[in-house]
């Protein structure tokens, strides 16, 4: 069975990604991976910390390249996000030419530019979301989203500005937002908007609860993984998205 490495750019506070990633692509039928991170520093999700949190990026490319991995996963929505329409592209692109410049021929993934993909692999139009942010952060997401012509039919924010405690936000909580939204004519959930709010285990739950898609930004974060390395999409347990079904469909 092949091992393949995958980078993590995260931000220094996040105590998930690095948890769900290994647990989710752990599932995986026919392939192995190594997870390898480098940290930027940043513990308040406000405008001013994210932004200079984007100013280590090109640092932390360099030192993650380091590692020889196969595709890097820049690992936090909301700062590219709030950086306006089009930003996973323009980063992710950057971040391309940082690479191959200093011979690397890893793929660049970002969480932002995941969720977009996973979201019109899943053929989502009418969207509804639940995010950590506080309200003005999360009204970035939504309008980014809809920037990439999806619908935000409905969305909440639990307004928890410290990074650490994001990753602390107890699953009931989040399940208690997704029930309050209005999911008139949606199309698909994405229960938790943010690598660092944990969601995993409520993925296929909340799908059968739903009765619709439910995703969120760790599996779409798989989905485009495993898409860019060219491996099967068949993760068990963790939403349609993840199932083989899925991977025909053009992204």
């Amino acid at each position: 069975m092949s091992v393949h490495r995958i980078g993590l750019v995260v931000p220094s506070s996040n105590v998930t990604v690095e948890t769900e990633m290994p647990a989710l692509l752990g599932r995986h039928p026919t392939s192995e991976f190594s997870y390898h991170s480098t940290r930027m520093r940043m513990a308040k999700v406000s405008p001013e910390e994210l932004a200079a949190m984007n100013a280590q990026r090109e640092r932390c490319v360099m030192e993650i390249a380091d590692a020889g991995p196969e595709a890097i996963l820049y690992a936090c929505l909301v700062a590219l996000m709030v950086g306006g329409p089009g930003e996973h592209q323009r980063v992710e692109s950057a971040v391309a030419e940082q690479l191959a410049t200093g011979g690397s021929d890893a793929i660049i993934r970002s969480s932002a530019g995941a969720l977009v993909e996973g979201l019109r692999a899943l053929d989502a139009k009418r969207i509804a979301i639940v995010t950590p942010y506080v309200k003005p952060l999360a009204e970035k997401v939504v309008e980014y989203l809809e920037a990439e012509d999806f619908e935000v039919a409905d969305w909440r924010a639990l307004e928890v500005a410290d990074n650490f405690e994001v990753g602390c936000i107890p699953g009931d909580r989040v399940m208690d937002a997704a029930r309050s939204l209005d999911l008139t004519g949606v199309d698909a959930v994405v229960l938790s908007c943010c690598v660092q709010m944990p969601s995993l285990d409520l993925i296929d739950d909340a799908e059968r609860e739903f009765g619709i898609p439910v995703l969120s930004a760790a599996t779409a974060g798989a989905y485009s993984l495993l898409r860019g390395l060219g491996l099967p999409v068949a993760i068990d347990g963790a939403g349609s998205l993840l199932r083989a079904d899925v991977a025909s469909v053009p992204a």
